[in-house]
């Protein structure tokens, strides 16, 4: 794996405050020896179920555009019950078993993407306590390690302890001692891949215990950050603060994925603060809702009529799909990604922050106005 940043933009004003970046992520190598993926970021990662992407065949993933949507998420905790973690080695690995080609990139994280679920407070010391399909699982650092290496992703995250922004103090501090535990586990389980590991950190919605965590993170040797605990209570007031606190700790050199920043307004604070990475469920949500996204991508696209979208259910933002037949909403949001991209290039990314939040709130207002 490697990364390199290229071009920065300073963000500020409502955005939260940082430096913006644009990077370039390399991931596998071929035959050729030359990397098999290669992604701009701020990205966004799609959303997978045991690997195949939500809502959209294997045949139709080619159809978007390449190779923005070449970059996947994969939470191991849809393989808690099966296949076993032997049964995909024999298959070669999550690649070969949803046969998708090399040029496909897999990062694993431990939150169950469709759910959106983090550790609840009955995880203890020996394992982190997830939600299943037959209940509540306890899983230990060795059993986290042997289904990371069946599935061979191209990037793993080490299990986390994850809490609401509402537990106790002692809780919060208990969650960071423990991912940062884990952490240690996971990587000296499987240090052979362990150069391809993100580091979980937490903090909840304590800024110091924030900081401690990602301080103590950045002194292991792993090749980039996987920050979580975020879309879990703190506000969106709250919530620039807490990003910068991990953020300025971390060396930049290094990549930063986030879990739980998905409406558009959040995406923009995570990359205002310098996230790289977004793994997002907001528009797995939003289309099992029935809703398609319409928002504009910059100010020369034109909005569709008042009248159009009250026939239509929606609301300058989105439309209702069960009144209509717009679809591609994944299609849509990597567009976003790519605009937020080009902003920061042009070192504008601050005053495209300021245009679209202030003309999704027009937009808003007009909607409930109707």
């Amino acid at each position: 794996m490697k990364f390199t940043v290229k071009a920065w933009s300073s963000s500020g004003g409502g955005s939260g405050g940082g430096i913006a970046r644009v990077g370039v992520l390399q991931l596998g190598l071929g035959s050729n020896g030359c990397p098999t993926t290669t992604i701009e970021t701020p990205s966004l990662l799609l959303s997978t179920r045991k690997g195949l992407p939500l809502f959209m065949p294997p045949d139709l993933l080619s159809a978007l555009p390449s190779p923005d949507s070449h970059l996947l998420q994969l939470s191991p905790l849809h393989f808690l019950e099966c296949p076993s973690p032997k049964t995909i080695s024999s298959m070669g690995g999550v690649h070969k078993m949803v046969g998708l080609k090399e040029n496909y990139s897999f990062v694993a994280a431990p939150r169950d993407s469709m759910l959106c679920l983090p550790v609840a407070e009955s995880s203890n010391k020996i394992g982190a306590s997830f939600e299943s399909p037959c209940g509540r699982r306890l899983i230990k650092p060795a059993e986290y390690i042997e289904m990371i290496t069946s599935l061979n992703p191209n990037i793993w995250a080490t299990l986390a302890d994850e809490v609401p922004a509402w537990v106790s103090a002692k809780r919060n501090r208990t969650s960071v001692d423990r991912t940062l535990r884990w952490l240690d586990e996971c990587i000296t389980l499987d240090p052979a891949r362990g150069i391809f590991s993100f580091g979980a950190i937490v903090g909840g919605s304590n800024i110091e215990e924030r900081k401690r965590c990602a301080q103590e993170v950045a002194k292991r040797n792993v090749s980039g950050y996987w920050i979580g605990g975020f879309g879990l209570g703190e506000t969106a007031e709250e919530r620039p603060a807490l990003l910068n606190a991990v953020i300025d700790v971390l060396p930049e050199y290094k990549p930063r994925q986030i879990c739980g920043l998905g409406l558009p307004e959040e995406v923009l604070q995570g990359v205002a603060s310098g996230v790289d990475l977004f793994d997002s469920t907001y528009i797995y949500h939003l289309t099992i809702g029935g809703f398609g996204l319409i928002f504009p991508l910059n100010s020369k696209e034109r909005d569709i009529s008042n009248s159009q979208l009250s026939d239509a259910g929606g609301d300058l933002t989105k439309i209702n799909l069960r009144a209509t037949i717009y679809r591609h909403n994944t299609h849509h949001y990597l567009g976003f990604f790519r605009t937020i991209r080009e902003a920061i290039k042009v070192g504008e990314f601050d005053n495209f922050c300021q245009r679209f939040v202030e003309g999704r709130r027009e937009h808003l207002a007009v909607a409930a106005a109707c």
